[in-house]
């Protein structure tokens, strides 16, 4: 695709190519990135049951604060990944970029496990 500033690469927009660039980075980030993994297994299972029980609203917050811990995460990885090619040395400065990074990771987790701990206590109280 042709950067629009730089002016550098091929012309034309491809929808498919950029959705087929999306299924890459997230089968790559899910199979080599853990963090990445359980937390989509942790919440598709729980995103099932929230279905299974018909409450549209709460597998909606699901959904979207999965999203949300999943982009950190992905986020994260690929600050990290960039400052170690760049820098393959110790150094403070890449230090404080990565906690800053890991520190947006753990924001977005204390929502995730919020909602998550919410739903689960819901469901086990229905069972009940």
């Amino acid at each position: 695709m042709r950067h629009k500033f730089l002016g550098t690469g091929e012309p034309g927009y491809h929808p498919l190519r950029k959705l087929r660039t999306i299924a890459s980075g997230l089968r790559y980030a899910v199979i080599y990135d853990f963090s990445v993994a359980w937390k989509l297994i942790v919440s598709l299972a729980i995103l099932v049951a929230a279905l299974l029980a018909r409450d549209w609203v709460d597998a909606l917050l699901i959904v979207v604060v999965t999203a949300l811990v999943l982009v950190a995460e992905i986020m994260n990885s690929a600050i990290e990944a960039l400052c170690d090619f760049v820098e393959t040395r110790h150094n403070e400065k890449i230090g404080i970029i990565k906690d800053i990074a890991a520190a947006g990771v753990g924001i977005a987790l204390f929502a995730w496990l919020l909602v998550l701990g919410f739903e689960l206590e819901e469901m086990l109280r229905l069972l009940i």
